[in-house]
């Protein structure tokens, strides 16, 4: 698969330079940047990381996503003449004036960012990035990442679940646009459910600057505008091979009608003229794209019905009507309905497409619904979720934090009574252990200067949140976690299109263990330290209770 073209790349930056300027941030970003410059200490070199602390949803892993907007972000990070001229009249007027002059030369020429692929399997207490540079401009950058890696992180892996619970069967549409929050929340929503595993958006928008195919029928405000067939015009129809007349399509609907209702025992006098009013003007204008939303007044009594004698005159001129949307009531059972309908029609008059004709679910689908769906018997081809996606209602954030590791070469660690904020000091390697099998089982966070581990080594580590509980392990593969991605101003990892994320991430879910991706009680993941990282982290706690604030790193 190509990647992004120069025009969609310049697109993407674009929009990123809009959307996330660096002033999109927190204002103690600047009240610290400050304080360094006073201090004169704004050009030492410093390292943050990156991560969350909990697998969100209560689940075993969590996909890695937003990196592509990241890495725009910083090439393009520079404060224009009016963001600086803004930071002056807020910042306090003590300020001293040079400061913004500096300000106004800041750009990440001096950055260095190591990150995980965007779209893999990680695990809370991970460092996903690694951000070193000049402390004063690595600090302004917190925020901004933050949020750029936050949001896309949750819906993708709330995505990834929808995904699990659907099965690889059914395709499933995006259409959260207008319960996302807020204009932007709503685009990042569609580009990271479509590489969480989503087959298809409604967000057009969307579909322009990511490539995502994009789906979309009528509402029912489109059936309930009719009322009766003297409102559908034009009324006639050319054959899809054309070379004939115009062929009156309502006359001929009606005498399909008569007939599907015979063949179905209905009863004519139920059906709704003006929901077939709206089925024949939307056929008519789209004779190679017709799926109406057929329970605007009555599934069995009406919707089916209309769709049917609609469907079988567009047969009849040589379409395919594509098939209906279900939207209320039980989805499982309606839908067992209309497949046994489409057989009969099928059979009845001998058109073998008819039987397969395309049935969506959509109703206020949560993942738990999904789950039932596949507990009962149904027929649902492809399933609509908005609100319950894009608002990852089970939980609103995933909490990335982003925490200082390193300054001057010397490593740095947060206390907390909380053991779960504490922070893991000193820059590190990242590696990912596989059993014989090649799924991952331990994710081991090194100290940099370290040796790579050895596959078919056994070593000692110290998982995270264990106390002091060594644990022996051998790996029969090794893979480092962390790549080079931002040197000196530019990105040096291939930026890959959503499309090309999607596939990194099915690859990457396909190596979990089952058990670690069940959507119910998953086993947990073990995050461990080396042992030379857990003694660092014991001394520096040693140190600190004996009042000592700085520790350095013998070698």
């Amino acid at each position: 698969m190509a990647a992004p073209s120069r025009e969609a790349c310049e697109t993407m930056e674009r929009s990123i330079r809009d959307r996330v300027p660096p002033l999109l941030t927190d204002l103690y970003q600047f009240t610290m940047a400050y304080a360094y410059w006073r201090a004169a200490r704004h050009n030492e070199p410093a390292v943050f990381e990156l991560f969350f602390r909990d697998n969100p949803f209560d689940g075993g892993f969590s996909l890695f996503s937003g990196l592509h907007d990241c890495l725009l972000f910083v090439r393009t990070f520079r404060l224009t003449h009016e963001d600086v001229e803004y930071l002056r009249s807020v910042l306090p007027p003590a300020t001293d004036p040079a400061f913004f002059t500096f300000l106004r030369g800041l750009d990440c020429s001096g950055v260095t960012i190591r990150s995980v692929p965007e779209g893999t399997v990680v695990f809370a207490r991970v460092p996903l990035i690694e951000v070193a540079g000049p402390l004063a401009v690595v600090q302004l950058l917190e925020t901004s990442l933050l949020c750029l890696v936050n949001y896309a992180s949750l819906v993708c892996t709330n995505a990834a679940r929808f995904r699990l619970a659907a099965g690889p069967r059914r395709k499933l549409l995006e259409m959260g646009l207008r319960r996302a929050q807020g204009p932007d929340g709503g685009l990042t929503a569609s580009r990271y459910t479509h590489i969480g595993g989503f087959d298809l958006t409604s967000n057009v928008q969307a579909g322009f600057l990511f490539g995502i195919p994009v789906a979309g029928t009528m509402a029912h405000s489109f059936v309930t505008s009719f009322s009766s067939l003297e409102e559908v015009w034009p009324q006639t129809l050319v054959a899809a091979k054309g070379g004939s007349d115009p062929v009156d399509l309502i006359s001929l609907t009606k005498g399909w009608l008569g007939r599907v209702c015979k063949l179905l025992g209905a009863e004519h006098g139920k059906i709704r003229e003006g929901e077939l009013a709206a089925f024949l003007a939307y056929a008519i204008a789209y004779p190679h794209n017709f799926l109406p939303v057929i329970d605007s007044y009555s599934v069995s009594c009406s919707g089916l019905l209309n769709f049917c004698a609609v469907a079988l005159a567009l047969f009849e001129l040589g379409y395919c009507p594509l098939g209906v949307r279900l939207d209320s009531g039980d989805l499982c059972r309606q839908s067992v309905d209309v497949r046994n309908a489409f057989k009969l029609c099928g059979e009845q008059f001998s058109i073998s497409d008819f039987p397969s004709l395309t049935i969506v679910g959509t109703n206020n689908i949560s993942e738990q619904t999904m789950i039932e769906l596949n507990k009962k018997e149904n027929e649902i081809d492809v399933v609509g979720v908005g609100t319950h996606l894009v608002t990852c209602t089970r939980q609103p954030s995933l909490g990335c934090v982003y925490k200082l590791v390193e300054v001057r070469g010397s490593p740095r660690m947060k206390f907390s009574e909380d053991t779960e904020k504490s922070t893991v000091p000193g820059r590190k390697s990242v590696y990912r252990l596989l059993d014989t099998e090649g799924h991952p089982f331990l994710d081991l966070l090194c100290l940099a200067e370290e040796p790579v581990p050895k596959a078919g080594v056994t070593m000692s580590c110290f998982p995270l949140g264990r106390d002091d509980t060594r644990q022996s392990v051998t790996p029969a593969q090794v893979t480092c976690l962390r790549k080079d991605v931002f040197i000196k101003g530019q990105i040096t990892h291939p930026l890959c299109s959503a499309a090309e994320t999607r596939e990194k991430v099915q690859s990457s879910l396909q190596n979990l263990n089952p058990r670690h991706k069940r959507l119910q009680e998953p086993d947990s993941y073990t995050v461990a330290v080396s042992e030379n990282l857990h003694n660092l982290i014991m001394a520096i706690r040693g140190g600190s209770c004996n009042n000592s604030i700085n520790f350095l790193l013998a070698n």
